[in-house]
Formats: structure tokens, sequence, C-alpha cells
């Protein structure tokens, strides 16, 4: 059962984080931020969310800047999904490098 709930609140804040993004990215022309994965602690208290950032090189600029103003999206987090949620989970932004690395492996298989 605790798993289940686990599920709906990581598809909840992660529709929710794309779309605070959206809106945010669409001032930065050429930047694309998509969140990838969410996974949320059994006790709902810490979600952890995998960016992908397009293009790669201002990655780290970028999540920088999110970590910063991570008050900032918890907030409009919160104003979003306050009907659903009771308490705001705490939350932590990773660089999801898989497509890079499926890249890599794939020119390294084409040499």
């Amino acid at each position: 059962m605790q798993e289940t709930r686990q599920n709906r609140i990581s598809r909840l804040l992660q529709k929710e984080l794309a779309s605070i993004f959206q809106s945010q990215t669409r001032m930065l022309h050429g930047v694309l931020v998509s969140v990838t994965r969410v996974k949320v602690s059994p006790d709902l208290s810490i979600c952890t969310a995998y960016l992908s950032i397009f293009p790669s090189d201002k990655a780290e600029e970028l999540l920088n800047n999110i970590n910063a103003n991570d008050k900032t999206i918890r907030y409009e987090l919160g104003q979003r999904t306050h009907n659903q949620l009771r308490i705001i989970p705490e939350l932590r932004f990773f660089i999801d490098d898989s497509l890079d690395y499926l890249d890599r492996i794939d020119h390294l298989l084409k040499k």
C-alpha cells in the first residue's frame, strides 16, 4: 500500500516539476530541462528529481541555479499541489546523464 502511494506522489511531483521548469525556462532560448525520474522517500519527506538538460554544456550552470532557487521551486510546487499533499517534500536535484552515456556508448560502437 505504501509503495503505491509513493509511486502516485512521485508521478504527481514529476508532472508538476516538469511544468514548473517548462514555464521557467521558456525565457531562456535554446535550453530544455526535462524531469526524467522522481523518487520519493518512504516517509514522503524527500523528493529526489533527476533532470535532463539540453544542451548538456550548460547543465552544471543550470543545476547550480536550480539548487540556489530550490526554496522558490518548492513554494511553487506547494501552490500547485496543496490539495493533494499535506507536506511538500524537500527537493534534491541531480543531473541525469544516462542519455549522454548512451550517446557515448553508441559513438564508441560505431568506431
